[in-house]
């Protein structure tokens, strides 16, 4: 029986932490880090994490300046809601909380907001820094998922690791960062030909796609360890619940290490959006 990757034991742990840092930074500095998240729209599920976040800003300290509209809101009355927030020295982390309005690009939005106030890590200066393996923000699922590796010393030098997403959110900057840390690594996704026979052969297994059960346990190879980004919502006998992109109960058994859904993957995110934050405020007020 695989032992559990407790990404929400981790999260708490890195919270605390990060609560003491910022207590300390702000009697020097005489103000705490800021965070705005902007949502438009009444997506339940993005209300439900925007209300997970601001939570999580008021344990550690960070302020939050978060913003909700409507969602017929125009992209030019968006854009320059953001053009205000880039100048707003109290505000140290912008994000938008994705899927958006379908009249709305998201693409411009996210690439609106100045690189160093980028909470999500998602600007493609950001994203060019992974690619060269310089120092920059994370995009946050992922940044957490090395976290998460990193403190159950899941070892990555030299491992097979596959990845089955593509998305600019996971997938592709979860290839780079375990690339990064000395994994072979091989980019799939839910069209591959023959996915089986390439997840059968990872030592680490990273599901980011958005289907549930995808990966079920005669796809996975025996002692592999099984990171679950997933979070599909689905009605069945067992109720109105949330599962992820692995079929938990059967590959539990055949994995050495996996994430639960919900407790994994998921609190981690949050908590290295917490993260750049803080990384952002230091580099603005040099504490």
């Amino acid at each position: 029986m695989a032992g559990l990757l407790d990404g929400k034991a981790l999260a708490q742990r890195m919270q605390a932490h990060l609560a003491e840092q910022v207590q300390n930074w702000q009697a020097q500095v005489g103000r705490p880090p800021g965070l705005a998240v902007l949502m438009a729209g009444d997506n339940p599920a993005s209300a439900t994490y925007v209300r997970n976040k601001e939570k999580a800003c008021s344990r550690v300290g960070i302020a939050s300046y978060g913003q909700h509209f409507s969602g017929d809101i125009a992209q030019a009355e968006l854009e320059q809601i953001i053009d205000q927030l880039n100048q707003d020295e109290r505000v140290d982390g912008i994000l938008i909380q994705l899927p958006l309005p379908r009249h709305l690009d998201s693409v411009s939005l996210l690439n609106r907001i100045l690189p160093h106030k980028d909470a999500d890590g998602l600007h493609p200066t950001n994203l060019g820094r992974l690619v060269r393996g310089e120092s920059g923000l994370r995009s946050c699922t992922p940044f957490g998922v090395m976290k998460l590796l990193e403190a159950y010393e899941v070892v990555l030098r030299g491992k097979q690791a596959v990845v089955v997403g593509r998305s600019i959110l996971v997938g592709k900057p979860m290839a780079l960062m375990l690339s990064e840390a000395d994994a072979t690594v091989t980019l799939a996704h839910s069209k591959t030909v023959a996915l089986k026979s390439v997840t059968l052969t990872a030592d680490i297994l990273v599901a980011a796609v958005g289907q549930p059960d995808l990966i079920t346990a005669e796809m996975v190879k025996p002692g592999a360890v099984v990171v679950d980004v997933g979070m599909n919502r689905v009605r069945d006998p067992k109720g109105d619940r949330l599962v992820g992109d692995v079929q938990f109960e059967t590959v539990q058994e055949v994995a050495d290490w996996i994430t639960p859904v919900p407790g994994g993957v998921g609190p981690m995110t949050v908590t290295m959006l917490l993260q750049n934050t803080v990384s952002s405020y230091r580099q603005t007020v040099s504490v």
